[in-house]
C-alpha cells in the first residue's frame, strides 16, 4: 500500500526532509526493538530489517507485522475514512466534542513531552494539545486515516507511522506521555495493549485516555443492538470498556488508574451519533444548533451529578500512571 490518497500530500522522500526523520530516534523494529534509520524510501534497522514509506513519507510497518483483528480494523477504516472525517465536521458534534476535550484537557496535570498518540485517527489529540506535546509520534493502522492527519497537523516534531498498537515501533522508555482518544475499545487483545504502553512509557508516564464505557446497562443494550445494524462501526472488534474489565487489565501492566470520570448522556445519545442516526446530520440546518449542543453538555453533566449516576456516562475520560521503578 505505497499510493497517498491525498492530494497533494506527495513528497520525494530523496530530496527533502521528512516528519519522520525528527522522532527517527523514538522509532525501532517492531519484532527486534533494534534502531531504524533512513535510507530515502525506507527506514532499515540495525538487525537488517527494512520498512517501506508510502508516497507522503509513512512508514509502513503494518505489512511485515499485523494481527488479524488489527487487519480487520484496517480494512474497516480504509472503507469509512471520507464519511468518518465527515461526521467530525458537523457543528453539533464539533460543539459536543469540544465540551469532551475541556475534560480531556483538565485531566492533564502534567507536563506532556514526548507524546506517543495511539489509534490516533487524524491526529486529534495532537491539533488539541499542540504545543503541549514536545514531540510526538501517531499511531495507526489505517493508511487514509494517517493520510488525512498529515492534512490535519502542522506542528514541527510530530510524524505519523502506520502500526499495529499491539506491536509498536516505538522505543521502549522513550514516551513521557500515551493518549488514546476512541482507540482502546478497537483492540481486542487489551492486555497486549496495555502491556505496550507500559513498555514504551518511562516510569512515572502517563496514559490519558477518553473511551466510550458500558457500564450502565442501558448504553449495553443500546450499543448491542446499533454495532450489529450500523454500516460504520463493527461489533466483533469494538468494545466499550468496563471498570471491573480495564482496571486489573491496567494493574498487571503496572499501569494505576489516578482517576476515571464518565461524561455524555442523553444530549451526546442525540448529538454525537451521525455516523449512527441518519437524521442528526440534519441538525447542522437547525438554527442555533450550537447553543442547544452546548445546553445539552450541562444537562447531561446534571444527570451524571446525581447520585449514583457517576459511572453511568458514555464516555470515560480517565488517566492511568505507570509506575516507579521498584514499587
Amino acid at each position: 500500500m505505497r499510493n497517498s490518497v491525498t492530494e497533494g500530500a506527495q513528497a520525494d522522500p530523496h530530496r527533502k526532509n521528512l516528519p519522520i526523520d525528527s522522532v527517527l530516534d523514538l522509532l525501532v523494529c517492531p519484532h527486534t526493538g533494534a534502531p531504524l534509520a533512513r535510507h530515502g524510501l525506507e527506514l532499515r534497522g540495525t538487525d537488517g530489517s527494512s520498512y517501506g514509506l508510502s508516497d507522503s513519507g509513512i512508514p509502513l510497518f503494518v505489512d511485515k507485522h499485523c494481527s488479524a483483528d488489527a487487519r480487520r480494523q484496517q480494512d474497516h477504516y480504509e472503507r469509512i475514512a471520507v464519511s468518518y472525517v465527515e461526521n467530525l465536521g458537523f457543528p453539533h458534534t464539533e460543539e459536543y466534542m469540544s465540551y469532551l476535550d475541556h475534560a480531556l484537557l483538565a485531566a492533564i496535570d502534567h507536563p506532556l513531552g514526548v507524546t506517543a498518540e495511539l489509534c490516533c485517527g487524524r491526529g486529534e489529540a495532537f491539533s488539541l494539545l499542540g504545543s503541549r506535546v514536545e514531540r510526538g509520534v501517531g499511531v495507526d493502522v489505517s493508511l487514509s486515516m494517517l493520510e488525512h492527519a498529515l492534512l490535519h497537523n502542522r506542528n514541527s516534531g510530530v510524524a505519523f507511522v502506520q502500526a499495529d498498537v499491539t506491536m509498536l515501533p516505538l522505543a521502549t522508555t522513550a514516551f513521557d506521555s500515551v493518549v488514546m482518544l476512541g482507540g482502546i475499545h478497537h483492540v481486542r487483545d487489551r492486555a497486549r495493549l496495555f502491556s505496550e504502553v507500559s513498555r514504551i512509557l518511562k516510569p512515572g508516564g502517563r496514559l490519558y485516555f477518553r473511551e466510550p464505557v458500558n457500564d450502565f446497562w442501558l448504553w449495553r443494550v443500546l450499543r448491542w443492538a446499533i454495532y450489529r445494524t450500523s454500516t460504520t462501526l463493527d461489533h466483533q472488534t469494538e468494545r466499550p470498556l468496563l471498570w471491573s474489565e480495564t482496571v486489573p487489565t491496567f494493574e498487571i501492566s503496572r499501569l494505576r488508574v489516578r482517576s476515571w470520570k464518565t461524561y455524555g448522556f442523553l444530549g451526546f445519545c442525540l448529538f454525537m451519533n451521525s455516523d449512527v442516526l441518519r437524521f442528526n446530520k440534519l441538525f447542522r440546518f437547525l438554527p442555533a444548533v450550537r447553543a442547544i449542543t452546548r445546553a445539552s453538555t450541562r444537562l447531561d453533566a446534571a444527570i451524571l451529578g446525581l447520585p449514583g449516576l457517576g459511572k453511568c456516562g458514555l464516555q470515560v475520560v480517565g488517566v492511568a500512571e505507570k509506575e516507579l521503578e521498584g514499587c
